[in-house]
Formats: structure tokens, C-alpha cells, sequence
């Protein structure tokens, strides 16, 4: 491996860096240990189990709730490196940071392209589904709806999706005014959201019937580690609260509680809405429905009224997702672009709103292209093995950083070491292999452009590499950009 792949950035130096940019211009700390559980639920709740439930279903029929547990077991492992990771080293990076400390520049380059997945194509695919729903509650209100061909994912008879362009302009507009303003909109969307799948387990639970679980696993264990892949996607978020670790108080208590308590959460809920909906309607109905909570509360009720609730809680679920994942995706080409690897218009801090505006802005406008002309599946499959790649990496980061500095200061410890990050890097690879063949080759195709580009220009503008032409050199890069 040639020295510019082994260029390897200290925990110290990342967070000695963070505090503020050199124009004084840099991120200011105020979002809570609350705030920042429900900025974590309101990355995770949205279009997987709004949307993606009924996929889930396809997959496993009644055997959905095995899939969801099994998805939620691989979080669980990951979720505890992500804690002792983010309290260690509380920056906003994410994963791409922690790989940057232990495992060199070349991987954390590729760390920080396949996050495009996690969060920039997520948006996409999240954004997607907003228009379904849209159309739910605009039926139920006026009973009117917009045409399939401005509305409908492309594939599934739309053309273009011009309420997913929306929502992502929505959202931008929200971030670059202040992290506070959306910190407190991402709190009020969480406990709507929360409130509106509890409402759904209320009224799906008054039909239940024992017969619809039988055959429980007609498709076998086949059936049940594919629908644990697509339901991954359900789970795609919670490590967003990583990427505010420079805006946290008191970031290494609060962040590893944020995220344990996250994962908690959304896993109880969604095993419950998924007993709820395949308890009330029979998988075969379920699955394919693309707004199958609103489809069943409707049946159960006898009234579109219902629906039309559940359809608004999902209005509103989806763009807090949009807004958590979009605010993840900035933070991240911020780090990536402080050190030099992608252009230096993403660090920019704007002194006014101490936002990165313009890097909020484009972000929102290039991915708004797949939103609003690629298929729902393909999305989401690519997001999913992106995801996973990402959490294996993280894994194999907490057993590094253990044996590179033992001594470093860790607010939270992985359980079971080594056994649980082993763990998760071995569930990460399960739920891989459940994507499919053409995931795969799609995934590697995606690789081989981040590795071309890395070597074309993240390795010659690297800010560690101008300063430490020696491998694993550890010394302070050169100056960044400031406001604009």
C-alpha cells in the first residue's frame, strides 16, 4: 500500500480540529442529549417502515418480524461501536473520521464515498416515497391527488417525482437557517411520528387474527435473511447522530446515549407495527402496497379518516427524515473537504447562520436528480449495501483503536469485546450477501469510480498529505477556508 493510503489522522488531531475553523467561524453546540435522540429517530423513522414495510413483507410473508429482529440485531452491534467510536472521538465525520484515525486516508476516502449512499442516495430514495403518501392525504382531505405521472416513483408509472424534488428544497431551506431552528423541528416531527405508528398499533391490534400468521415462514430462511436486508433500510439513520458531534453538549456522554437509546426505540416500534400490520391483513395483501399502513387502518376502520392520519404522520415522518439525513450528508463533506479530499466549497461556514450553505445547497440539488427520476428499488438496495459496507468498516475501526491507543478516553466501551464487534462485522456480511448478485456488481462498479477519484484527486489535494509525506505521519494540516 503506498504511503498516501497509510496517511493516518489522530483521534487528537480531528478533535482538536473541530472546534473551529481558523476564520473563527465554526459550529456551535446546542442541541441536548433530547434533541439529539429525537434528531436520531427522525433520521430512522420515515419511508422503511412507512413505504418499505410492504417490501419487507414480499420477501418474508409473516416471518417480516424475524426480519426486522434480525436487522435490528446487526444495528445493535454496530450501534455500540458507533457509541464508543462517537464518545471517543466526537467530530462530525462519522465513520469516515474513525477510519480516517485507524485505518488510513485511501479507506477513509472510500468510507466517506460510500456514505454518499447512506445519506445522500438515501435522501433520495426516502424523498421518493414522500409523494405516495402525499397523495393519500390529499385524497383523504379533498379527494383529489396528483397526477401518477408527477407523483409515482419512475418504473411504477411516473415519469418525473415532483413532490420528492419538494421536500428535499423544503428541508434545505430549514438547514441553512440555523442548526437550532432544525434541531427543534426534527423534535416536534419525532414525537408526531412516534405518536402516529403507536395510533397504528392501536387500531391494526382491534382486527387481529392468529390465522393471518400461518404459514408463518412459507419462504424459509431464504425469505427471512432477504427480508432482514430490506428491512435494514428501516434502520438506515441512527448513526446520524455521530455526524453532529461538533454541535452536541458534552458530546462523548451524550452522543453514545443518543444512539443506544435510538436503536432501542425504533426497534420495539418497529416489530410492533409489523405484528400490527400482518396481524390485521394478511401478508399477501400487504405486500406490494406502496402506502400499506393507510391501506389497512382504512380496512379496519371502514373510513378513509383513518388512513388519512396515518397517511399525514407519514407525511411528516418522511420529510424529518429528509432533514436529519440531508443535515448528516453536509457535516460529513464538511470533514471530508476540511482535509482536502473533495473541493473546498462544502468546509465553508457561513458566519451568519453557521451552517455550511452552500454545501447544504448543492447536496440538495444533486440529489434531487435521482429523486425525482430513479426507480424506489434500485435506491435502495445500493443504500443498503453502502450502509452495511460503512458499518463493517466501523466495527473493524473499535478493534484498531483499542490496539492503536488503549489509553484514549472512552465514555462508553463496546460489551463483550471482542466478541461483539466481530459480531457485527459477521451480521454486516449476512445481510450483504441477502442484497443479491446484481447489489453486488452494482456496489463494486460504485467502488471502482471512488477509488479512480480518490486517486485523481483526493490523494494530490490531501491537506494531511501536503503536510505528512511519510506514512502514518501525524501532524496538523494546513489552514481551511472560512465563511461564505
Amino acid at each position: 500500500m503506498s504511503a498516501s493510503g497509510l496517511r493516518i489522522k489522530s483521534p487528537d488531531l480531528l478533535v482538536a480540529e473541530s472546534g473551529t475553523d481558523l476564520e473563527g467561524h465554526g459550529l456551535k453546540r446546542t442541541m441536548g442529549l433530547f434533541q439529539l435522540v429525537c434528531f436520531g429517530v427522525g433520521a430512522i423513522v420515515g419511508t422503511g417502515i412507512f413505504v418499505g414495510l410492504s417490501d419487507t413483507v414480499a420477501e418474508a410473508g409473516p416471518a417480516v418480524i424475524v426480519s426486522f429482529v434480525l436487522a435490528a440485531v446487526t444495528c445493535v452491534f454496530t450501534a455500540f461501536s458507533f457509541a464508543e467510536l462517537g464518545g471517543a472521538i466526537p467530530v462530525s465525520g462519522s465513520s469516515y473520521s474513525y477510519a480516517y484515525a485507524t485505518l488510513g486516508e485511501r479507506t477513509a476516502f472510500l468510507v466517506g464515498w460510500c456514505l454518499l449512499l447512506e445519506y445522500g442516495v438515501s435522501v433520495s430514495a426516502v424523498s421518493v416515497g414522500w409523494g405516495q403518501y402525499l397523495n393519500e392525504l390529499l385524497d383523504s382531505l379533498v379527494g383529489w391527488q396528483l397526477p401518477t405521472a408527477l407523483s409515482a416513483p419512475p418504473g411504477d408509472g411516473g415519469i418525473v417525482n415532483v413532490p420528492a424534488v419538494v421536500v428535499m428544497l423544503l428541508a434545505a431551506t430549514l438547514l441553512v437557517r440555523g442548526i437550532r431552528e432544525s434541531a427543534r423541528a426534527t423534535a416536534a416531527m419525532a414525537v408526531l411520528k412516534i405518536g402516529v405508528l403507536i395510533l397504528f398499533c392501536a387500531i391494526a391490534f382491534t382486527a387481529f387474527e392468529n390465522g393471518n400468521l400461518s404459514p408463518f415462514a412459507a419462504q424459509g430462511v431464504a425469505g427471512v435473511t432477504s427480508g432482514a436486508s430490506v428491512a435494514f433500510f428501516s434502520y438506515i439513520g441512527f448513526d446520524a447522530v455521530t455526524t453532529a458531534g461538533e454541535e452536541v453538549k458534552n458530546p462523548r456522554r451524550n452522543v453514545p446515549a443518543a444512539i443506544l437509546i435510538c436503536i432501542g426505540v425504533v426497534t420495539v416500534l418497529y416489530c410492533l407495527v409489523a405484528l400490527a400490520a400482518v396481524g390485521a391483513l394478511s401478508a399477501d395483501d400487504v405486500a406490494d402496497q406502496p402506502a400499506a399502513l393507510s391501506l389497512i387502518v382504512d380496512r379496519v376502520t371502514g373510513s378513509a379518516l383513518g388512513g388519512g392520519i396515518i397517511a399525514f404522520g407519514a407525511v411528516v415522518a418522511i420529510a424529518s427524515v429528509v432533514l436529519a439525513v440531508m443535515y448528516g450528508q453536509t457535516r460529513i463533506l464538511m470533514s471530508m473537504s476540511r482535509d482536502g479530499l473533495i473541493p473546498r466549497v462544502f468546509e465553508r461556514i457561513s458566519p451568519k447562520t453557521s451552517t455550511p450553505v452552500r454545501g447544504t445547497w448543492i447536496v440538495a440539488v444533486v440529489f434531487a436528480v435521482p429523486a425525482a427520476v430513479v426507480p424506489l428499488d434500485v435506491v435502495m438496495n445500493l443504500t443498503t449495501i453502502g450502509t452495511l459496507a460503512v458499518m463493517a468498516v466501523v466495527n473493524v475501526c473499535v478493534l484498531v483503536l483499542r490496539r492503536t491507543r488503549p489509553a484514549l478516553p472512552r465514555r462508553f466501551r463496546v460489551p463483550i469485546f471482542p466478541v461483539s464487534p466481530l459480531l457485527g462485522i459477521a451480521f454486516c456480511l449476512y445481510l450483504i450477501y441477502g442484497t443479491g448478485p446484481a447489489t453486488w456488481l452494482q456496489f463494486a462498479v460504485f467502488l471502482a469510480v471512488g477509488a479512480v477519484v480518490y486517486a485523481l484527486y483526493g490523494r494530490r489535494h490531501s491537506r494531511l498529505g501536503d503536510v505528512a509525506p511519510e506514512a502514518g505521519a501525524d501532524v496538523a494540516p494546513k489552514s481551511v477556508g472560512g465563511g461564505g
